[in-house]
């Protein structure tokens, strides 16, 4: 069944992602482009991840999300003017 019919991705391309260690939406859209466009399958796509689950499972080194940097408070901005 197409999970995705902008990119053409389906229940079994989700699931061979999540055994692979994607854990997310996001891991998944960044694997096969999934929900990054018209987004109307994202909650599909939880749904899938969902049954299976990464509970208990660290995911892959490869899917993991950058960390991101501080965002500067009002106060320090003020301080650099």
């Amino acid at each position: 069944m197409y999970v995705c019919s902008c990119f053409g991705i389906t229940d079994r391309q989700v699931r061979e992602h999540q055994e692979a260690g994607a854990c997310t939406p996001r891991q998944i859209a960044s694997l096969s482009k999934a929900g990054t466009d018209c987004g109307s399958c994202v909650r599909r796509i939880q749904g899938l991840l969902g049954r299976g689950g990464c509970a208990g499972r660290q995911p892959e080194t490869a899917f993991e999300e950058p960390a991101r940097a501080p965002v500067p408070s009002s106060a320090s901005v003020a301080e650099a003017a």
